[in-house]
């Protein structure tokens, strides 16, 4: 029973640290202006009606901030409103559900808690169903509480801008997504925004638009819409979607609509089966044309292109996969050209990813004059490796491969994978050069504390866990195991920022510390029998 217990509140103390990592922001000094007297302490029911978790009672506005990544960032804000009918928060599925997703965009995220009529009831998303069907509509203030949500969606969009700088994000790159009633709120701040609180895009989604607070004229400063629904919205709002899109063509301001043929009400981030499961994605496309998911000063790789040449390049990789998925040919005509070995060459054929190809762009000079052949190639993981490993290796007949791969597969690139896997697709690899007589360098992985494209996958305890399965094969085989890891490793084991600016692909600096550590490989390998 104590094992119990204790297993229970390390579960709680667990759950509330995750929690706790949540910055949560006050919107106003003291209580907030026309509710001063409201006394109700606010409450998060995990079942309801709507199959997904709630909040409700909300007294307090407050901004929940979701940071994008530390090496991924855009510089772009988005402030989430969820929906629920003014009677609650649809908090995962219109909340933190989206906040993680435009996190793994690098962009920042601010859930709005908006203030909320006063539930009579333990079962608020029951109460908005009766109340909608105009049964009990009398029993809740509307008419108070709807210009308070547009006075805390105002007062959000001012707070994230007065702290853009604290955040790291551009002032004139914050825009505002709302679901439902949250959509409400959306257009009211929208229509109602000053220069100081007023969004540089909007999002909503099956947005209400009756019963405008305020004004309801479209802003004559640029602001870009993404609006979206479905036709068969249970709640028959897809015409004020309709609505705002032709209002926002008529002022002559950038709009996109999509309007689904099927999805309902509240699709939010469910998965249904249904197109409406991707609306998000159109989301990021559209986000992404108009520049907001590439950082206004971009360091690293990104610092070398822009987001349409990354995309370009992603799109052309994507095609090459479905037409020649080990990418057989992109060293085929040099394999070709390279010809028959010269009396007492040694060639050395470096076999990898984008960090052994963005070697020789990086440091030329170390490639050049030398019996070095560079066979890495960006975004590609071991088993694809594995699969040109003959003709883009053996078929070359070096007396040395330098095997530098790994990172890709814990990055999921090509799919899910286990270390396991990795770790028997680089020993076939070591396996299959043995037979040939090809002397074998195998090196660490690099360390890695996040992935910029991928954040949250946690890869640092993966590197250590295969680098561990490779020394171990090395030292039993004795073969030469080159340990980049540990000469390049900061305290999170990762790489540091001088070392690797988006954390992964190495700078100047970093090459400079692997050349001398793999040279010695070489050269040992070499001496060996």
């Amino acid at each position: 029973m104590q094992r119990l217990i204790l297993a229970l509140l390390i579960l709680v103390l667990a759950n509330g640290q995750a929690y706790s990592q949540q910055q949560v922001i006050k919107l106003y000094n003291g209580k907030a202006p026309g509710s001063e007297t409201w006394n109700w302490e606010e409450k998060y029911l995990e079942k309801t009606s709507w199959q997904t978790p709630i909040i409700y009672n909300v007294a307090e506005p407050t901004l929940t901030v979701y940071p994008a990544p530390a090496g991924n960032n855009t510089n772009t804000a988005v402030i989430i409103a969820p929906g629920g009918g003014f009677h609650a928060l649809s908090i995962k599925s219109e909340g933190t559900d989206v906040a993680k997703w435009l996190n793994s965009k690098g962009v920042t995220a601010f859930i709005l808690k908006y203030r909320l009529v006063k539930s009579l009831t333990e079962e608020p998303t029951i109460e908005m169903g009766q109340a909608i069907s105009g049964n009990g509509t009398e029993k809740y203030d509307y008419k108070m509480v709807v210009p308070m949500t547009m006075q805390d969606g105002l007062k959000a969009v001012e707070y994230v801008r007065q702290h853009a700088d604290e955040f790291k994000i551009a002032k004139n790159r914050i825009g505002f997504m709302g679901f439902s009633a949250g959509g409400h709120v959306t257009m009211s701040v929208a229509y109602n925004s000053t220069e100081i609180n007023r969004p540089d895009f909007i999002v909503p989604v099956y947005a209400y638009t009756g019963n405008m607070p305020g004004s309801s004229t479209v802003p004559s400063a640029k602001m870009p819409a993404f609006i979206v629904a479905a036709t068969n919205d249970n709640l028959n709002l897809a015409s004020h979607s309709v609505e705002v899109y032709n209002k926002w063509m008529a002022a002559k301001q950038p709009a996109e609509l999509h309007m689904y043929e099927t999805g309902g009400h509240g699709f939010g981030m469910r998965t249904q089966g249904l197109h409406t499961d991707t609306w998000i994605e159109r989301v990021g496309d559209w986000m992404a044309e108009h520049g907001w998911l590439w950082p206004l000063n971009p360091t690293g790789w990104k610092a070398n292109t822009d987001y349409k040449g990354w995309k370009k390049h992603s799109m052309e990789q994507e095609e090459l996969n479905r037409k020649d998925w080990a990418n057989f040919r992109k060293y085929a005509k040099e394999n070709e050209s390279l010809g028959m070995l010269k009396q007492g060459e040694k060639r050395i054929v470096f076999m990898g990813n984008s960090i052994t190809e963005g070697w020789k762009n990086s440091r030329p000079a170390f490639f050049s004059g030398r019996p070095y052949i560079n066979r890495g190639i960006s975004g590609q993981t071991t088993p694809q490796m594995l699969l040109r490993f003959k003709p883009d290796v053996v078929n070359l007949k070096p007396a040395v491969v330098v095997i530098l791969a790994g990172i890709n597969d814990i990055a999921g690139n090509t799919g899910p994978m286990t270390i396991e896997q990795s770790f028997d697709n680089i020993v076939s690899m070591a396996e299959i050069a043995k037979v040939n007589n090809i002397k074998v360098v195998l090196c660490s992985v690099l360390p890695a504390y996040d992935f910029p494209w991928s954040p949250g996958m946690e890869p640092a305890r993966k590197v250590v866990a295969l680098n561990a399965l490779l020394k171990a094969y090395a030292q039993k085989n004795q073969l030469v195991y080159v340990d980049y890891f540990t000469a390049m490793a900061d305290e999170r084991k990762g790489l540091p920022a001088d070392l690797a600016g988006d954390g992964i692909h190495p700078t100047e600096a970093g090459y400079k510390i692997m050349e001398p550590l793999v040279e010695k490989g070489i050269a040992d390998a070499l001496k060996k029998k």
